[in-house]
């Protein structure tokens, strides 16, 4: 037998079973290769499932919330629908020199002796600015065992006996009662009832059975001049252009805290009070802006007015009746 040539692998079996070696280790790499990619692929597809499950479960999530807002923001406030009695008329006003007219002043008599039926009347009401006196903060606290939830509002004098109070309230519809829940949820209007004395903080102290205190502010004439015409065009704008009440930032007491930095030399800080507006009077006080002195426990015996107004209640000089505790001090 001839060798093989030079060169050849031919007579030369470990070199044959290298080369055989090799290729078999290729074909795994390559096969291995092919499995790495069809589970890489297997893999890129779960996720790709998952990710299109997860964005249906978000936009599940996402539409409902972007309709309801949208609908939310739908929803306009009116000034036309069947409300409640006491509060079916908005103010006009208009100022000619010193003389603010006011149309839809309220006088009912709420719950008249004998339980007969509510008498009700909406008057016009002529105030000479230039005979404004003082202003009073007037808190009407729903329940002395929870000093927080209370309604206040403010009343104004002009010379020695004639008074008149403005209150920002809620304003219901005829088969509505009042819900601080419903009061976030765009379910009333916003008014300013002006009414006379004898009306409003009789129905409180006496009605609705509220402990009320009417608080002298330390004011000049001029600040509550400024005050008086601020609100009462405040409360015309809003028959014009109504707004929806809401329990946290349009309410009772930060409409009157608005309208009293419009005038005020110093900002008055707002707070929790805002909220529970039971403790207003405290803030007042503590602020210097209440026209009295000793502890909130000694001023507020001072000025609650509920026994006075059940002595006095539909008589003549009723409102500087149930201040009369200004002649005793």
């Amino acid at each position: 037998m001839n060798p093989a040539p030079a060169g050849s692998e031919e007579g030369y079996p470990g070199a044959v079973i290298m080369k055989q070696s090799s290729l078999m280790a290729g074909m795994k790499i390559f096969i291995a290769g092919e499995r790495a990619g069809i589970v890489k692929k297997k893999i890129f597809l779960q996720e790709g499932i998952l990710r299109r499950m997860k964005l249906k479960r978000l936009m599940l999530i996402i539409i409902p919330i972007v309709l309801a807002v949208s609908a939310w923001s739908m929803i306009r406030p009116s000034g036309d629908r069947n409300w409640a009695v006491d509060q079916a008329e908005v103010v006009s006003v208009s100022i000619e020199d010193s003389i603010v007219s006011i149309t839809n002043v309220r006088h009912f008599d709420h719950c008249p002796d004998g339980g007969g039926p509510a008498s009700t009347a909406w008057r016009s009401g002529r105030y000479d600015l230039r005979d404004m006196k003082n202003v009073w903060l007037v808190i009407s606290l729903f329940n002395p065992e929870r000093r927080g939830p209370a309604h206040p509002f403010l009343s104004f004098q002009f010379g020695d006996s004639s008074f008149v109070a403005v209150s920002v309230e809620a304003r219901r519809e005829s088969d509505e009662s009042y819900s601080i829940w419903k009061g976030m949820m765009k379910r009333f209007e916003l008014i300013y009832i002006v009414a006379d004395e004898n009306d409003i903080i009789t129905l409180r102290a006496l009605c609705r059975d509220d402990i009320v205190y009417i608080y002298p502010l330390i004011t000049t004439p001029e600040k509550a001049r400024e005050l008086f015409i601020d609100i009462t065009e405040r409360a015309e704008r809003l028959g014009r252009e109504p707004e929806f009440y809401n329990t946290i930032w349009n309410n009772c007491t930060t409409n009157i805290l608005e309208h009293a930095n419009v005038v005020a030399s110093e900002k008055i800080p707002g707070g929790l009070y805002t909220f529970l507006p039971g403790y207003s009077d405290k803030v007042a006080l503590t602020l210097g802006l209440i026209d009295a002195e000793g502890s909130i426990d000694q001023v507020r015996e001072r000025f609650q007015v509920n026994e006075r107004v059940r002595k006095y209640a539909g008589g003549k000089g009723f409102s500087l009746r149930i201040r009369e505790v200004e002649q005793e001090d």
